[in-house]
């Protein structure tokens, strides 16, 4: 997942709504959004390579997501990054309590956002130790915790003035479609060749090979109730599918 933005109890009738598009190979092997079969209360896409998942959240408000850390040439972790939403996903610890027994140097670097229903909580082995995160709005792409990333400062703004028209969708899928890229002078610089940090400027990336695989919005009610809309996307961003599952508790 490279782009997500959470508005986290801003809104008084969602307390929690996420946006978010997950940028990978196009050839890597992906289920889109569905109940798990093993485990049928989470919802979300599954990673077939490595069985784990990019974001979900489950019928009573467990929500996790992760993005990875840029950092090109350095040595992999052992363990698979989408490890660890799913772990959290399917286990009954809080959100502080499992973000206090991760063993971190076992991955590459990664940003992860827990939600408990109670707490929202990020943690990074690229950034200090874990803190839980006051109301307000938060964005993470492939850097750390509302890095001052372009598409990540757009990105914030466009969410924050999409809330109030809630439980209208468009403008948020309007935010995650947009392909505009960033004027070089205002490029971040990961390591990576500048073709590929003009194209990963982007909010929705696009090209042969790699782009944004899916878009996903999801809101929580304050009766608890969920919903989750994704669309997902092949090459040059040719869309695919859409799918909706809604919860009620």
């Amino acid at each position: 997942m490279c782009l997500i933005v959470v508005g986290w109890r801003v809104h008084p009738d969602y307390p929690l709504v996420v946006a978010a598009n997950r940028d990978e190979f196009y050839a890597r092997p992906t289920a889109a959004l569905a109940r798990w079969p093993d485990a049928p209360q989470v919802i979300g896409g599954l990673d077939l390579e490595a069985g784990g998942t990019w974001l979900g959240i489950t019928g009573m408000g467990r929500f996790a997501a992760v993005t990875n850390v840029r950092e090109p040439g350095v040595v992999k972790g052992l363990l698979s990054r989408g490890a660890l939403t799913r772990n959290f996903l399917t286990s009954e610890l809080t959100a502080s309590e499992y973000a206090s027994q991760i063993d971190y140097a076992q991955y590459s670097g990664f940003n992860l956002l827990l939600s408990d229903g109670k707490s929202l909580v990020y943690c990074s082995n690229r950034d200090g130790p874990p803190r839980v995160l006051a109301p307000g709005v938060y964005g993470l792409s492939n850097q750390l915790l509302d890095s001052p990333w372009p598409k990540l400062l757009q990105a914030r703004e466009r969410f924050a003035e999409a809330l109030p028209r809630l439980p209208d969708e468009s403008a948020f899928f309007d935010l995650l479609a947009d392909q505009g890229i960033v004027d070089d002078k205002n490029l971040p610089s990961t390591g990576v060749p500048i073709e590929w940090e003009r194209l990963l400027s982007a909010i929705f990336v696009k090209s042969e090979n790699y782009g944004t695989r899916a878009s996903t919005l999801v809101w929580q009610g304050a009766n608890g109730d969920i919903a989750i809309h994704e669309k997902s996307f092949g090459p040059f961003g040719q869309p695919l599918q859409s799918s909706v599952i809604s919860t009620s508790v």
